[in-house]
């Protein structure tokens, strides 16, 4: 009979809940005896877990990798206020009675606002953050009044002094926060005050607070008992020493204890109130830095070398945290990091891999018929020669690490059909590209490895946008799916060409941008004339391998012109028609005769009229060329034109050249003269005003 999980509810630890929990009382700060055995009714008292191999635990008789650890508990002295619940308290404390503990609210408003919380409930499930606040706004304005209006009780205004400091200040004449302090009787409300205030609040009133009493009465964040983690969650460790040394939560315990017996024997004894007031706050701060050590305005607990000790909270929050660090952010094998850079002469769904990280990196290969002796000749070059191997798996599951093999030849022999190697990363594997943080899907891509020398990852410069990367010190991470169902998926559903239409514009994500649109600019005006030599060069470095089209011009000789090298690329039947950047629009729009070439038209795949720029080609935007091929003949066609557009812009860039002078970055004449002009003004006006001060008649500001 299978079991599911509805719903999870949390809420807060009543004291007899700790103790039912518990499985021993903690009464000494002591933890090992002089032969290094746990004391019993210690912080390491065997009956909390163990930490040693081959010791059983005293409650469940497990060993340390099956025991789950057990919790103790610690009996506090005197109630101490939970640090992380100081804020719920004031707001219980500002919207309560002194006396009878109701919520400060005359009927008729009590009324109406359970109903408002009734209605809330049906309609959304819940209740809405803006009756809670009305009703806190309403009762917080009541406490304004003298009386309570089901005592009669006066009441007090309640002022919250951080971190867990609560004062009672009474008026003589009028219930005002802005009369003389004089007129006021200011006492401290001391956490077994405040713990027998919220025993008398109904529960009915509880709810209104939005407090569930059966599983979060408000007593229950005043501690009378601590709960005391087991030991594998603050283990001791042995240093080279010999000397065993204890985790910082251990050293926190040891604290609470030591002042908590202190504070308990002048308690029998019958000490003056300050002593007893004073240790109570001594052991307030030693929980309080026990749950938070990064409280403001008291001092951090630290150790005897002067380094601040780590706190429940601190083990929990921020970047090295429980969460961020443990859970959201687990080292994983098969991965790999490295700063990133641009390379042109790459696929769009390829990655340049480093050969350092190649042969790090390993995929299972199954040894079959076919590919018994590529895989002979991959574990005769080993781990360090690639491509080769690191391990070989037997079918028995017995590994062989070749690394310590002296004559690989030995197990190239060996090795029969049903065997699995685990090989270097080579070219056309494939690999999960991702750059962090990960805010959505295409910021982890499938793409096939090129393995390359140097040390940093390489990818093309149009697959920037999904990932949001640029080549000043960003580091990305691979890595490598195992199987074949894995590797499988990867091919189908995540390679870039698959994820170029963005969710959440319906455009292309990727395409060209920075040279590339200035070289599609370059390439395709109607100036731009190729040579025989010039054409040949151009395709053979891009590698075309179709047919050359017709001359642009034939007579004094054969020319090409950019756009015929353009169309190259296009789909045979391909139509398309749009504006160019360098539209002018103009009173009357002259389309194919527009003398500034803004009108782009294609027919049957072939460029006639227009320049090509970022409306045709750019990333981001809709209904351009790149669009409509991937639209009308699918993510593969997109991904050759892309590819062939991309290199063949490259291509020309190289050949033709793109640069500028210096004196096209030189200011003009004109400008110089009117930055002199400025200049000299300032110069004037500081030198007047150093001549006033000078003679001490300068004017104050």
């Amino acid at each position: 009979m299978s079991k599911v999980i509805d719903a999870i509810k949390f809420g807060l630890l009543p004291p007899d809940e700790i103790r039912r929990l518990s499985v021993v009382e903690i009464g000494t700060s002591d933890t090992y005896d002089e032969d290094g055995a746990p004391i019993a009714g210690g912080l390491m008292d065997q009956r909390l877990g163990t930490l040693e191999p081959r010791q059983r635990c005293r409650t469940c008789g497990n060993i340390a990798i099956n025991c789950p650890g057990h919790f103790g508990h610690i009996e506090l002295a005197v109630p101490v206020v939970h640090v992380e619940f100081a804020k719920q308290i004031y707001k219980v404390l500002s919207a309560t009675c002194r006396g009878c503990g109701s919520i400060l609210l005359d009927e008729e408003t009590k009324e109406r606002l359970q109903e408002q919380r009734r209605v809330d409930i049906e309609m959304f499930g819940k209740v809405s953050d803006e009756t809670s606040a009305e009703i806190m706004k309403q009762a917080k304005k009541y406490k304004r009044h003298k009386e309570c209006p089901y005592c009669g009780m006066v009441q007090t205004v309640v002022k919250f002094n951080k971190p867990t400091s609560f004062m009672e200040i009474e008026k003589e004449e009028f219930f005002d926060e802005d009369i003389e302090a004089e007129e006021d009787v200011t006492r401290r409300l001391t956490p077994n005050m405040i713990r027998e205030w919220f025993e008398r609040i109904p529960d009915d009133d509880l709810e209104m607070l939005d407090y569930n009493p059966h599983v979060a009465r408000p007593e229950w964040m005043v501690l009378q008992v601590m709960p005391v983690p087991p030991v594998d969650v603050r283990p001791s460790i042995i240093l080279e020493s010999g000397i065993r040394a204890e985790d910082d939560l251990t050293h926190k315990l040891v604290d609470i204890i030591r002042i908590n017996q202190r504070l308990r024997e002048n308690i029998d004894a019958g000490a003056p109130t300050l002593i007893i007031e004073d240790l109570s706050e001594l052991l307030q701060y030693h929980v309080t830095t026990y749950f938070n050590n990064e409280v403001s305005g008291i001092p951090p607990a630290r150790h005897r070398s002067g380094r601040t000790l780590k706190s429940l909270a601190q083990r929990l929050k921020g970047k090295e945290g429980r969460f961020r660090g443990n859970l959201s952010g687990k080292r994983v094998d098969y991965s790999a990091r490295t700063v990133i850079s641009p390379d042109p002469n790459l696929d769009i769904n390829q990655v340049g891999v480093p050969v350092h990280i190649a042969t790090k990196l390993t995929v299972p290969e199954v040894v079959t018929d076919r590919n018994i002796e590529e895989i002979k000749k991959l574990v005769l070059n080993g781990p360090y020669k690639h491509p080769g191997a690191l391990y070989v798996i037997r079918p028995d599951q017995k590994r062989i690490r070749l690394e310590f093999v002296q004559d690989r030849t030995l197990i190239a022999e060996g090795i029969e059909p049903g065997f699995v190697i685990e090989r270097h990363l080579k070219d056309g594997d494939i690999a999960l590209f991702n750059r962090q943080p990960s805010l959505h899907r295409m910021s982890i891509m499938a793409h096939k490895v090129k393995v390359l020398p140097y040390k940093t990852f390489r990818m093309h410069l149009t697959v920037c946008p999904p990932y949001n990367a640029d080549f000043d010190g960003d580091e990305m991470n691979l890595h490598i799916p195992q199987s074949k169902e894995a590797q499988t998926e990867a091919r189908m559903l995540m390679q870039v060409q698959d994820q170029i239409l963005s969710p959440r514009y319906g455009a292309p994500i990727i395409g060209a941008g920075k040279d590339y649109i200035s070289g599609a600019y370059l390439l395709t005006r109607r100036e731009t004339m190729l040579k025989a030599d010039e054409v040949g060069k151009l395709l053979s470095y891009i590698g075309y391998e179709g047919e050359l089209p017709q001359p642009t011009v034939t007579d004094p000789e054969p020319l090409w012109s950019g756009k015929c090298i353009f169309s190259l690329f296009l789909p045979k039947d391909f139509s398309f028609v749009s504006r160019a950047n360098i539209c002018m629009h103009c009173a009357e729009c002259k389309y194919e005769a527009c003398e500034h070439e803004a009108y782009v038209m294609i027919q049957n795949g072939e460029l006639k009229t227009g320049i090509i720029d970022k409306n045709s080609i750019g990333a981001e935007r809709p209904d351009t060329i790149f669009h409509r091929v991937i639209k009308d003949y699918g993510t593969d066609a997109g991904h050759d034109f892309l590819n062939g557009v991309s290199r063949l812009i490259n291509g020309f860039l190289t050949l033709t050249g793109f640069t500028y002078s210096y004196d096209e970055l030189d200011l003009e004449e004109k400008e110089v003269k009117d930055i002199s002009k400025v200049m000299r003004g300032m110069e004037k006006n500081v030198s007047k005003l150093t001549e006033e001060y000078e003679n001490g008649v300068l004017e104050r500001l």
